[in-house]
């Protein structure tokens, strides 16, 4: 492509290997887990609020008997250890590539090991793929979920409030999309101490009701989770599709990981955030069983709430809205990493990235996706107006992307790590258990807006492949045409007049001469003093070793030919770069380079490779990309762009 831009898995043999930096983490184990608690854990943290209570008076109602209570919250409390304590914390955050954790990045770790046949190659890109994508159903319903059910607190607090939920909740929403683009690193500096204060009052919370009920603690035997089902098999079975919000946030444990490390998440999970949690689901047990009928009939359409005393019920309302901004904040913040790995592992259109922080490389912020998640979310806070309603279609995404991170894992547990055949094989048949059956629970809320975010999911799934099948077929084309360098560097020095400076020449393949150096001879008929065939690589790892950036070649008769390399968590500067290219000759001055690029028009055809809507979807991505200038932040006034057609 045009933009000089490819993907590690496209990249010529003829470059020697490269190792890639380990970012670590230079703050004290005790500070990164306050951080952690502030970021990491909001999505998981404010399901309290609704998890519980959509068991019993979702869209699958259960009757809130002592057999009942007892066994979902036997089911939320293993569910918690088996995903989320042996699952993420123990076992998948083991998998980072290079301090980074996601999918996407799981998946660049499985690629870059070699060790999976290519059989199962595609497949497995394919399912990271669409992880990925269910993770931007999940982006959009995240904040919409969570903060209209706060704010649903309102009308607990008094009844009058209820026909001002869902503009206050539009309100919020609104407000915080609007902020992203001024950055949230002063406001993130408050995240540790608030969700902090938030972990300790549902603690206190549920600590205060246990005591009413302290029998509630039997639910901690895996016992009752199993009667339960033994009980009722159907029941309990519908009831997992509302378990599984218990366990939503999961996933970001393991996305997050490359900003706060494996043991200050670990430490913050198992020493503050599981005990608040647990002490809040078994002080709303607590609360059921103690009720007399009447009382239940009150309390189970807003438990949480009702937990605390009436004083303080407008309070703990202010509280929970603010810990459920500090999640969505957490998500949003979250689709922006994804984009920018996309974007450098090939999946995805180049977009304006801009830098909210100068101190911070991770605090990004991504127009495009900033105002199109804030446009889907209003939409589902207008169209599904209850958090109840919403909760039919929370879950779906969370329990698929998690369902996926099992098959990935299962690769690396038997191909990377060579674990005893035996003991892995009966950990991921216990994982594909949990998650397939907390999937197969959810897809019963399809009919009821669990369409929403496999909708999403499937048209995200379908973008994120167009442009990368589309892509190497660009690629492909161009290469058929491409003439070897030798030949052409040989015939271009005898025939061409050469003017002073350097012409930097961007293409997207390591080999042949690209077209914009072909189209500016053909029609200006000069050659610079210096000629750079200059490619941009994405590595499959989070960071390179600034020692081992750039890879030269000497083409003779002034050209050179340079690899400039970045990881897929780093945004290409191409004239810094250049700063350490030495080996090219002179030191390289803006005012005297000129940077050469070709667009290309793609023409849809009948070639074998894609169907013609997709190619035609592809050439529309393609014209709404990021122009490469500003991507790889080229001086605006040394740009010359050259077009050309491609048949695809």
């Amino acid at each position: 492509m045009t933009s000089g831009i490819v993907v590690q898995e496209n990249a010529d043999k003829l470059e020697p290997p490269l190792g890639a930096d380990t970012h670590g983490h230079p703050q004290g184990l005790g500070r990164l887990a306050l951080g952690a608690v502030g970021v990491v854990f909001g999505d998981i943290g404010t399901s309290p609020l609704y998890a519980f209570r959509e068991t019993f008076a979702g869209h699958h109602t259960l009757e809130p008997s002592p057999a009942n209570v007892l066994g979902v919250l036997s089911l939320i409390f293993w569910s918690m250890m088996i995903v989320v304590t042996i699952k993420y914390v123990s076992i998948i955050m083991r998998a980072d590539n290079k301090g980074e954790g996601g999918s996407l990045a799981l998946l660049a770790l499985i690629s870059r090991s070699g060790s999976t046949k290519a059989r199962w190659t595609k497949g497995l890109i394919l399912l990271g793929v669409f992880a990925t994508a269910l993770f931007y159903g999940d982006s959009m319903i995240t904040p919409a979920m969570s903060v209209l059910t706060a704010v649903e607190g309102l009308a607990v607090v008094n009844h009058h409030f209820g026909s001002f939920v869902i503009p206050i909740a539009v309100g919020i929403l609104v407000g915080l999309f609007a902020i992203q683009s001024r950055g949230v690193g002063k406001v993130g500096l408050l995240f540790g101490p608030i969700m902090l204060v938030y972990f300790l009052v549902l603690a206190v919370l549920g600590i205060v009701n246990i005591i009413a009920a302290p029998e509630v603690f039997a639910a901690l035997n895996p016992y009752y989770a199993f009667r339960f089902f033994v009980d009722d098999g159907i029941r309990a079975f519908l009831a997992m599709g509302s378990v599984v919000l218990a366990v939503t946030g999961a996933e970001a444990l393991y996305a997050d990981m490359g900003h706060f490390g494996r043991r200050p998440i670990g430490l913050s999970w198992l020493v503050f955030v599981l005990p608040a949690l647990m002490l809040n689901y078994l002080g709303q047990g607590a609360m059921f069983l103690s009720a007399t009928p009447a009382e239940l009939t009150r309390i189970i359409h807003n438990p949480f709430f009702l937990m605390a005393p009436e004083n303080v019920r407008l309070p703990l309302v202010i509280l929970a809205t603010m810990a459920t901004v500090i999640a969505s904040q957490a998500v949003i913040s979250g689709a922006f990493s994804v984009t920018q790995q996309a974007i450098q592992l090939g999946f995805m259109p180049r977009l304006r990235i801009e830098h909210t922080s100068a101190s911070s490389a991770g605090q990004i912020y991504i127009p495009a996706v900033n105002w199109a998640l804030m446009i889907m979310v209003m939409l589902l806070v207008l169209f599904f107006r209850t958090s109840s309603n919403l909760a039919a279609a929370y879950g779906i995404a969370v329990s698929g992307a998690m369902l996926i991170d099992t098959c990935l894992i299962a690769v690396v547990l038997f191909n990377l790590w060579k674990w005893n055949k035996i003991v892995a094989g009966l950990m991921v048949a216990a994982f594909f258990l949990v998650d397939g059956a907390y999937f197969a629970a959810n897809m019963t809320k399809v009919p009821d807006g669990g369409w929403f975010p496999l909708l999403m999911g499937f048209i995200i799934f379908t973008l994120l492949t167009t442009w990368a099948r589309g892509r190497s077929l660009m690629i492909e084309r161009m290469r058929e045409a491409a003439i070897p360098v030798p030949v052409f560097v040989r015939s271009a020095v005898n025939s061409a007049t050469r003017v002073p400076g350097t012409a930097v020449f961007m293409t997207s393949s390591a080999g042949g001469v690209p077209h914009a150096l072909l189209h500016n001879l053909k029609h200006n008929k000069v050659l610079h003093e210096r000629v750079i065939l200059l490619t941009v690589k994405i590595e499959d790892v989070p960071y390179v070793n600034a020692t081992k950036r750039i890879w030269f070649e000497d083409l003779e008769s002034g050209f050179y030919r340079l690899v400039v390399r970045y990881g897929f968590m780093e945004e290409p500067d191409v004239p810094a770069a250049l700063a350490l290219a030495t080996e090219c000759g002179a030191k390289f001055k803006m005012m005297d380079t000129s940077f050469f690029l070709a667009r290309q028009t793609l023409i849809a055809s009948s070639r074998p490779g894609m169907a013609i809507w997709r190619e035609k979807l592809f050439a529309w991505m393609l014209r709404n990309a990021e122009s490469a200038m500003e991507f790889f932040r080229l001086p605006t006034n040394r740009v010359v762009e050259l077009g050309s057609q491609v048949e695809i």
